[in-house]
């Protein structure tokens, strides 16, 4: 019988994404850092567990030896990820996570020939940071395939978790990124604005450095993208503003102030707010004679979505015999969401 793990079972996702996993009966390995909270979680849930850091490469692969997948779970991903990936090519394990993280995107296809060699899977964004935005670009690829520009936008109101929001604080000092003839390249913090209808109305809406940046041209080849989130007037010019602190805010001691402010104060959205705000997603592309097209979707909570996300890609990588790097409409097909969302 094959075996799956969530490492970082005991963060916002990675609890969420268990217990759901217990509710459908199924059994996975829970694992991380924090042998109390992970035990305590073991207990409640009946599930086998391991506790280990990340800081050795060799002894992660002796934990994951014996795992067919792992979805990895536990952020800041741009410290956790790599040697997680690296433990997997030596375990021969496929691997997943849910980052939204350009950088990370970018090394993971870095380790592609490996993977390749491994045999595994490669598969980062395996939640709302990629998947549904993953499968709009694929199919607005399908509608115009001498595409030239995309444009990905989403509309959520649901908050973010803790991990989400380090993640966000680590990004202010990087400014924003968008793909330009085929490069990623930094730009300004709110750097483009536009008015776009994410399918609730018409909203002032400003780029952000999404995943997608990275693993939409991965998917389409298309090599102009940028990616959109409404925000109000007020919020561009604090962030135009923000443009000339970026220095400070990327301090060692500023971030550890920062981050130490959101474990006090952000916990996640409530299951409430998870099962009432839905996501708004919208798509679009122009190709070289000015012609567009435009698609849009509903989607539930984008944490919802990470937890049925997750568990759908698990249920892929443990019966997949392709092997590589991949983004989630690559590994399985831009029709992903309809599996999700039933």
């Amino acid at each position: 019988m094959k075996k799956w793990m969530i490492y970082g079972a005991n963060g916002y996702s990675g609890d969420l994404i268990a217990r759901q996993a217990k509710q459908e009966g199924l059994s996975p390995i829970i694992a991380g850092r924090n042998a109390e909270s992970i035990m305590t979680l073991a207990n409640e849930l009946s599930f086998e567990s391991r506790v280990f850091d990340l800081s050795d490469t060799h002894f992660i692969a002796e934990q994951l030896k014996d795992i067919d997948v792992v979805i990895h779970c536990a952020g800041p991903f741009s410290q956790t990820a790599e040697p997680m990936i690296k433990a997997c090519l030596e375990s021969a394990t496929h691997y997943l996570d849910i980052t939204g993280e350009i950088s990370v995107f970018e090394m993971a296809k870095s380790y592609d020939k490996q993977a390749k060699k491994a045999g595994i899977v490669i598969c980062p964004g395996v939640g709302f940071d990629v998947i549904p935005t993953d499968c709009l670009a694929s199919q607005l690829k399908e509608l115009m395939p001498d595409a030239t520009h995309l444009a990905l936008g989403f509309d959520s109101k649901s908050g973010f978790s803790p991990g989400t929001a380090k993640t966000s604080v680590e990004g202010l000092a990087s400014g924003g990124r968008i793909r330009k003839d085929g490069e990623i390249i930094q730009v300004p913090l709110a750097a483009k604005t536009r008015k776009i209808d994410f399918g609730n109305g018409e909203k002032l809406a400003m780029t952000i450095p999404w995943g997608d940046v990275s693993t939409a041209h991965f998917t389409t080849g298309i090599p102009n993208i940028e990616v959109y989130i409404p925000a109000s007037p007020n919020l561009v010019k604090k962030l135009k503003r923000m443009n000339y602190l970026r220095w400070f805010l990327g301090m060692g001691f500023v971030q550890n102030f920062l981050k130490k402010r959101i474990e006090k104060s952000i916990k996640g959205p409530s299951e409430k707010q998870r099962v009432e705000l839905k996501t708004y997603l919208w798509g679009e592309v122009i190709n070289a004679k000015g012609e567009t097209k435009e698609l849009r979707l509903i989607t539930s909570n984008g944490y919802t979505l990470t937890v049925t996300g997750g568990l759908k890609m698990i249920e892929h990588a443990l019966e997949t015999d392709k092997s590589g790097y991949f983004t989630p409409s690559t590994l399985v097909n831009n029709q992903l969401l309809d599996e999700i969302e039933v």
